[in-house]
C-alpha cells in the first residue's frame, strides 16, 4: 500500500504540502503511484496561456532528488524514460520542470545532464552520454548565441547570414549522425531572436533583413523534423510569446542562463507532450459539457432562444471554442457530449440552432440525461470499445470535474471556468491529443466510428453472432507493410493497448529497419466489410530467422479495438501457421506479456492450437505450435482471407 503523509488532526494540506511531507519522511518512492494525481492538481492551478504553475516546478525540485532505482525497487513496472540533456548555455533550470512534467504523465525520469556548452562535442562523439546512455530522448537545447558568439566585431547582416547557413548545415549533419548512431529521439529547438540582437542595427532595412534570414534559419531547423523520423524540433517562438521573456538579462550575462526558467518550464511541458506521443499515450476522445461550455447559457432554464454561441460578445467566445473542438475532431479526435439535459432538446439545438458550429453529426456519442457523469463516461467508453484512460473531459462545473477526477482518475480533466475567452487555452494547454504524425486513417476515424454504429445496428437485428458475421462480409488481407503505411503501422503499435500481445512500441524508423531485414516481415492486417473499408487495423511481426527458437517466432500481434471479435485474428494466425509449415519450419513460437489492459487476449494463442511452454517471473507466457496437420486451424468460414507473406527467399 502506498505511504500517506501524516498530518495533525484537522490540518488541511495541499498537493505540494503532501509531496513535501512525503519527501521529508522518505516516502516519495513508496508513494510514487500517487504522484501523478497530486501533480495534476498542481498543474490545474497554472494560467492556461502562461508557464506551468510555480508549485508544479517546486514539486519537480523534490522529484528530481529521487533516485530512480528506489522507485523501481518499490514499483518494478514503473514506466521509465532515460533523458540525456546537452546544450549551449546553463540548463540547470530544466531539471525540475522536466521531472515534474514526466511524473505528471506517469513516467519516471532517468537524467543524464551534460556539461556546460558541450552540445557540439556531445553530438559529434558517439561515445558521449547522448549515445552511450541509450537515451530514449536526447534534448539538445540551443539559443541564439550559438550564432552571435561566432560573429566578428563589429558585425553586419551578411555575417549573420553566412554564419547561420553554416550552423544550419552543421546541425543538420549532426542530426543525421544521431539518427545513424543514437537509439532514441533527438529534440532540437528553434532559436528566439532577442530585441537586443535586433536593436544593434540602427537602420530599419537591416533589421528587416535580419528578421527574414533568422526566420529562414528557424524554418530550416523545423524542416529537419520532416526529414528524419527520430528528430523533433520544438518551436520556442510560440512558447516565448506566452511564457514571458526569453531570459533575465542579469542571469544571462553573469550565469550564462540564455533561456529563462519560465521558458524552460514551458519547453519541459512540450517535451512531456512529445513523450506521451512516443509512448502511445495520446488521448483519443474529447467529451464536452454543453451549458456554459459549448454555448452561453443553460438550455433547460433559458430555452433554445436564450443560449448563444454567436451574436453576443460572450457567445462569440463560445463559438471560438466550438471551432477549436471541431478542429480537433477533423484530425481524428472522437468527440462526445456528456451533459445534464434532456436528450431531445439537446439534439434539437445541435441540429437546428443557427449559432452552432458543431452539429450532432460531429459527435460519435451524445449522452444528454440526468445520470452521474462518471457513469456516462464509462458507458461512452463501453460503446466505443475504448478505455476511459483515452478520454479528456471538459466541463465548467467544479463539482462535475471533481467527481470525474475522483471516480475516474485515468481521465484527463480540463476544468473550464466562467471566462469563456479562456476555454480554448485551457483545452489546448496540455496537448492531450498530440501525435508524432497525423495519418490518413486519423482523418477518417470519426466516419469509421459512425459506420461502426451501423454495424452495431446490424448486430442488434441479427438472430445470432454467426448470422451477424455472415451478413457482415468480412474481408481481410495480410501482406508486408508498404512504405506509405509506415506511419500508420507505427501508430498502431504506439496507441493499441487492449489487443497488443507484448505491448512492444515501434517508431517509424524501427518499422522500416525491421521491414528491410530478410526474414523479419512486418505484416499488415487490412480489413473491410459491407459497410466500408477499415484500412490498416493490425500487425503481425514475424521472425523466421531465429534458429534458437527451433522455428519461426511471432514477436507480436496488434489489432485495433474497432475490429474485435470478427475472426480477423484467427484468420491471420491460421495463414501464418500454414505458411510456416509450407516453408519448412518445424514450429512457431509466440509470447504473451501481461499488462493492465491486454488480459482479454491471453487465450488467443491457445485458441488456435498453441501449447503453453513456460511462464516467466514477470508473467510473460511462452507458447509453441508444432505445425502438425491435425493442429493447423482453418480461417473462420465467414472471413474471406487473402494472404501474401512476401517472397519466399526473404524468409
Amino acid at each position: 500500500m502506498a505511504t500517506v503523509a501524516s498530518t495533525a488532526v484537522g490540518e488541511r494540506t495541499g498537493p505540494l504540502d503532501r509531496l513535501r511531507a512525503l519527501h521529508s519522511e522518505g516516502g516519495l518512492a513508496r508513494a510514487y503511484p500517487e504522484i501523478p494525481g497530486l501533480l495534476a492538481e498542481l498543474a490545474a492551478t497554472g494560467e492556461p496561456a502562461g508557464p506551468p504553475a510555480p508549485d508544479l516546478v517546486r514539486a519537480g525540485q523534490l522529484l528530481s532528488r529521487l533516485d530512480p532505482q528506489d522507485v523501481l525497487r518499490e514499483h518494478p513496472g514503473t514506466d521509465t524514460l532515460t533523458v540525456a540533456v546537452t546544450g549551449h548555455s546553463t540548463l540547470n533550470g530544466l531539471t525540475a520542470p522536466l521531472a515534474a512534467e514526466l511524473a505528471r504523465h506517469g513516467t519516471l525520469l532517468k537524467l543524464h545532464q551534460g556539461e556546460y556548452d558541450a552540445w557540439l562535442r556531445d553530438l559529434r562523439d558517439t561515445g558521449s552520454d547522448l549515445y552511450a546512455a541509450g537515451a530514449d530522448v536526447a534534448l539538445c537545447v540551443l539559443d541564439a548565441d550559438v550564432i552571435f558568439d561566432e560573429l566578428p566585431h563589429p558585425w553586419r547582416v551578411e555575417d549573420v547570414e553566412r554564419t547561420a547557413a553554416a550552423k544550419l548545415a552543421l546541425i543538420g549533419s549532426l542530426a543525421e549522425r544521431f539518427v545513424a548512431h543514437g537509439s532514441g529521439t533527438l529534440v532540437l529547438n528553434t532559436l528566439p531572436l532577442l530585441r537586443t540582437h535586433v536593436r544593434r542595427l540602427v537602420d530599419a532595412r537591416s533589421r528587416a533583413r535580419l528578421g527574414v534570414l533568422w526566420r529562414e534559419f528557424n524554418a530550416g531547423l523545423l524542416r529537419l523534423a520532416a526529414g528524419h523520423d527520430r528528430v523533433h524540433v520544438v518551436d520556442l517562438d510560440p512558447l516565448a510569446a506566452s511564457c514571458g521573456p526569453v531570459n533575465e538579462p542579469r542571469l544571462a550575462a553573469y550565469a550564462k542562463v540564455q533561456l529563462g526558467e519560465e521558458l524552460l518550464a514551458c519547453y519541459a511541458r512540450e517535451v512531456g507532450h512529445l513523450v506521451r506521443a512516443l509512448r502511445g499515450r495520446t488521448k483519443k476522445v474529447l467529451v464536452v459539457d454543453l451549458d456554459n461550455t459549448l454555448w452561453d447559457g443553460i438550455l433547460g432554464d433559458d430555452g433554445p432562444d436564450g443560449i448563444a454561441a454567436a451574436t453576443t460578445y460572450r457567445g462569440e467566445a463560445f463559438g471560438r471554442f466550438q471551432k477549436a473542438v471541431g478542429q480537433l475532431g477533423s484530425q481524428g479526435v472522437l468527440l462526445a457530449v456528456c451533459s445534464k439535459n434532456d436528450h431531445e432538446p439537446v439534439l434539437g439545438v445541435l441540429r437546428d440552432h443557427p449559432d452552432m458550429v458543431l452539429r450532432d453529426t460531429d459527435f460519435v456519442r451524445v449522452a444528454a440525461n440526468w445520470q452521474p457523469k462518471d457513469g456516462n463516461l464509462r458507458e461512452i467508453a463501453r460503446r466505443l470499445n475504448l478505455g476511459v484512460d483515452s478520454f479528456v473531459f471538459a466541463d465548467d462545473s467544479p463539482f462535475e470535474c471533481g467527481l470525474v477526477a475522483r471516480s475516474l482518475p485515468d481521465v484527463a480533466v480540463v476544468r473550464l471556468d466562467e471566462e469563456p475567452a479562456l476555454h480554448v487555452e485551457r483545452l489546448l494547454a496540455d496537448g492531450w491529443f498530440d501525435v508524432v504524425e497525423l495519418t490518413a486513417e486519423d482523418r477518417l476515424r470519426v466516419e469509421q466510428y459512425r459506420i461502426e454504429a451501423a454495424r452495431e445496428d446490424l448486430l442488434q437485428s441479427a438472430g445470432s453472432m454467426e448470422e451477424y458475421l455472415a451478413e457482415l462480409g468480412v474481408e481481410v488481407t495480410l501482406s508486408p507493410v508498404a512504405e506509405h503505411e509506415t506511419a500508420r503501422a507505427s501508430q498502431i503499435t504506439l496507441r493499441t493497448n487492449q489487443f497488443n500481445l507484448t505491448t512492444e512500441r515501434l517508431q517509424q524508423a524501427a518499422i522500416r529497419a525491421r521491414r528491410d531485414e530478410p526474414g523479419r516481415p512486418v505484416l499488415a492486417i487490412r480489413s473491410r466489410d459491407r459497410f466500408g473499408d477499415n484500412g490498416l487495423v493490425g500487425l503481425v511481426l514475424v521472425d523466421a530467422t531465429a534458429e534458437a527458437y527451433g522455428g519461426w517466432h511471432i514477436d507480436n500481434m496488434v489489432l485495433s479495438c474497432r475490429v474485435f471479435a470478427r475472426g480477423i485474428e484467427q484468420a491471420c494466425l491460421a495463414a501464418v501457421l500454414r505458411e510456416a509449415r509450407d516453408r519448412g519450419a518445424t514450429a512457431v513460437h509466440a509470447r504473451y506479456r501481461p499488462t493492465a489492459k491486454n488480459h482479454k487476449v491471453r487465450g488467443l494463442y491457445p485458441s488456435v492450437g498453441f501449447a503453453q511452454t513456460g511462464e516467466d517471473a514477470d508473467g510473460t507466457v511462452s507458447f509453441r505450435h508444432d505445425l502438425a496437420d491435425e493442429h493447423l486451424p482453418e480461417p473462420p468460414a465467414h472471413v474471406r482471407l487473402t494472404a501474401d507473406l512476401g517472397p519466399r527467399p526473404a524468409l
